[in-house]
C-alpha cells in the first residue's frame, strides 16, 4: 500500500481549505499544500494577522497551528501536483448558466481543468481525490482524461471522498465527523488507493467511521445527502404554511413530531428558506441526472423541494408587503442578515437575497446590516440578483449599515433573515425608540421572544405561527 508523504489540494475555497488545515494540523508527519490560481485567496490563506478568506469558527486556530509547519498555501499549482503522493480536486462546480442543462447539471468546467493540469504536469503516480460536489460517474471522465494524457510511469487512481460539512461548524465536523466516505473501484489498486487515504483519516477519525465503499455509490451519496436535508426543510416549510392558515404553530408541530425516533428532531426548523452552495445546486443536479436516465417522476419529485423553497421565500416576501398596508412604496424596511445562516459569511442562495430583490421590485428603501459578510460581496450579489439594474441603481435604495440598531433607525419593520445570535440580544426597546410607528417585526428564523417584543409595543410576525386563537 502506498503511504501518504505530501498532499495537495487544488482549490482554496470553502471545501478545501479547511479541510485540508485540519488534516495538516491531525497529520504533522504530512506536508499538505493548498494551491489555487487566484492570487488574492492564497495571499488572505497567507496574511500575517490571519485575516483569512473565509469565516469559520475554529479555523484561525487550525491555521495557526499548522501553517508554516506542514501547511502551505501557494499559486505554484504545478510544484503541488508534482510534488505530491495524492491531490484533491477541490474546486468549484456551481449550476450551469447556459447551454445543455442549464439551470440544473453541475458545470465541471474546472474539474476537468483541473484534471487536465494533473495529467500534463505529473512526472509520478498519484492518487486523485474527487472531493468537490460532482454527478455520478464523474470519476469515470476524469480517468479517461487522466488516462489519455498521462506520460509515461504517471498513472493514476481515482477516488470519491465527498465533504459533509455544515457551514458554521465545518471544523468540528472535521474534528469529529459522523463518517468519512471513500469510493473507490473494487480492483486491487483501488482499494489500496482507498487504504491509503483512509490511513490518512485514522490518525484522528476512528476506523469504525470510515466507510468505504464503490465510487459510484459514494458519489451518489453526497447528491442524495443534501437532497434528504433539503427535503426535511422544505416539507416542515410547507407545514408552516398550513400553520400560518390554521392558528397552529410551527415550533410546537416540529417539536412534537422531532420527539418521534423514526424522524427525530434535527433540520426541523421553520424558516424563510433553505440556502448555500450545496442543496439547491445538489437537488437541481439530482433532478438533470433523473431526467437524463428518463426518470421523469423521481425529478419530477426532488424539483418540488426546490420549488417549495422558492415558494416559501416568495411567501414571506408577500405577507410583508400585504402586512404593511399592502405598499411598501418609499418605506424602509431593515434587514437583519446576508449570509445564508448564521456563523458564515457565505451568501450563496441565501434567502436575503430574494426577500432584498423583491422589496426593491416594490420599490422599498432597504438597511442591510450582517455582521461578518462584507459590502463587496452584498453589492455583487444585488447586482447578480437584478441583472437589469445597474450597481447605482441598486445603492439609490439598498443601503448597508455598520449595526443592528443603525439598521433599524426609521424604519417601518425590521426582517429578520438570518439566526445571527446577536440578533436575540438587541437592545429592541431603542430599535423601538427609532423606528417609524406602527413598528413591525416579521421574524423568518423563529429568533425572537414576541411575546415580549409586542409588549414593547411591536407588530410582530413569526414565520408557521398563525394569528388564530
Amino acid at each position: 500500500m502506498p503511504r501518504v508523504k505530501q498532499i495537495c489540494c487544488i482549490g482554496a475555497g470553502y471545501v478545501g481549505g479547511p479541510t485540508c488545515a485540519v488534516i495538516a494540523l491531525k497529520c504533522p508527519h504530512i506536508r499538505v499544500t493548498i494551491v489555487d490560481l487566484n492570487q488574492a485567496r492564497i495571499d488572505a490563506w497567507n496574511s500575517p494577522d490571519f485575516n483569512l478568506p473565509i469565516y469559520e469558527p475554529g479555523l484561525e486556530d487550525v491555521v495557526r497551528k499548522a501553517r508554516g509547519r506542514n501547511l502551505f498555501f501557494s499559486t505554484n499549482v504545478d510544484k503541488g501536483i508534482r510534488d505530491a503522493d495524492l491531490i484533491f480536486v477541490s474546486v468549484n462546480t456551481p449550476t450551469k448558466k447556459s447551454g445543455v442543462g442549464a439551470g440544473f447539471a453541475a458545470d465541471l468546467n474546472y474539474v476537468e481543468l483541473a484534471t487536465r493540469r494533473i495529467a500534463a504536469t505529473a512526472t509520478s503516480s498519484k492518487i486523485v481525490v474527487e472531493k468537490s460536489t460532482v454527478p455520478c460517474r464523474t470519476a469515470e471522465s476524469m480517468r479517461t482524461i487522466l488516462d489519455a494524457n498521462s506520460k509515461p510511469n504517471a498513472r493514476f487512481d481515482i477516488l470519491s471522498n465527498p465533504e459533509f460539512l455544515a457551514e458554521g461548524t465545518a471544523i468540528d465536523d472535521l474534528f469529529a465527523p459522523d463518517r468519512v466516505l471513500i469510493g473507490s473501484l473494487q480492483t486491487q489498486e483501488g482499494k489500496e488507493a482507498c487504504a491509503a487515504l483512509s490511513e490518512v483519516y485514522q490518525n484522528w477519525v476512528p476506523k469504525e467511521r470510515i466507510l468505504t465503499v464503490g465510487l459510484w455509490s459514494s458519489e451518489l451519496s453526497k447528491l442524495a445527502a443534501n437532497a434528504m436535508l433539503a427535503q426535511r426543510i422544505s416539507s416542515i416549510n410547507a407545514l408552516s404554511a398550513i400553520c400560518e392558515a390554521t392558528g397552529a404553530n410551527i415550533a410546537e408541530v416540529a417539536h412534537s413530531i422531532g420527539q418521534d425516533s423514526r424522524i427525530g428532531p434535527k433540520f426541523l426548523r421553520a424558516s424563510v428558506g433553505f440556502g448555500g452552495s450545496c442543496f439547491q445546486k445538489d437537488i437541481l443536479n439530482l433532478v438533470y441526472l433523473s431526467e437524463s436516465l428518463n426518470l421523469k417522476e423521481v425529478a419530477e419529485y426532488w424539483k418540488q423541494v426546490v420549488t417549495m423553497n422558492e415558494y416559501q421565500k416568495r411567501r414571506f416576501s408577500k405577507r410583508v408587503v400585504d402586512t404593511l398596508f399592502n405598499t411598501i412604496t418609499g418605506k424602509r424596511i431593515a434587514v437583519l442578515g446576508f449570509a445564508f445562516k448564521a456563523d458564515t459569511g457565505d451568501t450563496r442562495e441565501s434567502a436575503a437575497i430574494t426577500l432584498i430583490r423583491d422589496f426593491q421590485q416594490e420599490k422599498a428603501l432597504i438597511n442591510i446590516y450582517d455582521p461578518q459578510v462584507e459590502s463587496n460581496q452584498i453589492w455583487t450579489d444585488l447586482t447578480e440578483a437584478s441583472p437589469d439594474m445597474s450597481l447605482a441603481a441598486i445603492q439609490r435604495q439598498v443601503f448597508i449599515c455598520p449595526s443592528a440598531l443603525e439598521a433599524c433607525k426609521n424604519a417601518e419593520a425590521v426582517i429578520i433573515a438570518t439566526e445571527w445570535a446577536e440578533f436575540k440580544t438587541i437592545d429592541w426597546e431603542a430599535v423601538y425608540a427609532g423606528m417609524n410607528k406602527p413598528a413591525f417585526v416579521f421574524d423568518g428564523r423563529l429568533l425572537v421572544d414576541a411575546n415580549k417584543l409586542r409588549s414593547i409595543g411591536f407588530k410582530v410576525t413569526v414565520i408557521g405561527r398563525g394569528e388564530r386563537l
